[in-house]
């Protein structure tokens, strides 16, 4: 029997312009400095051909050496300082909209969850990715 996809949805308000934005979300010298949830992990590798049909991929490993694994899709629909789906490797679907508020921007994405962990557990580590996608974004310059 095959269960119905569900789809979680997580946020954050950044306090800075959407250009800013865009461009920590997007240029691999700022993805590898917050494409992680935790302390205990980074990112050493980040490669992003943003545009319809191109492939992005980043290497997440722990850095006690334990363990590791490439993150990567490919883009379905990209709206500079505005829009970006993907499509992850494993076939499931992301979306993330930016959204402009004065001098801040509301991130929002979308993922379909995977069915190998419980939900609340997904949306608490794409949360944490967002957190540290936050905090990256209003301490860099």
């Amino acid at each position: 029997m095959e269960t119905a996809k569900q789809t979680v949805t997580v946020e954050t308000t950044v306090h800075a312009p959407v250009e800013q934005v865009w461009a920590f979300w997007t240029q691999p010298e700022h993805i590898t400095q917050w494409s992680f949830a935790s302390d205990d992990w980074h990112a050493p590798r980040a490669e992003n051909d943003l545009r319809v049909g191109g492939t992005f991929v980043t290497r997440l490993e722990a850095k006690d050496g334990s363990f590791g694994f490439d993150l990567g899709g490919v883009y379905d629909e990209v709206r500079t300082h505005e829009f970006i789906s993907y499509t992850m490797g494993d076939g499931r679907k992301v979306e993330i909209s930016f959204i402009r508020q004065d001098n801040d921007t509301n991130v929002i994405e979308s993922f379909d969850a995977e069915s190998a962990n419980p939900v609340e557990m997904q949306r608490a580590g794409w949360q944490a990715f967002l957190d540290n996608f936050k905090k990256y974004s209003e301490t860099a310059k």
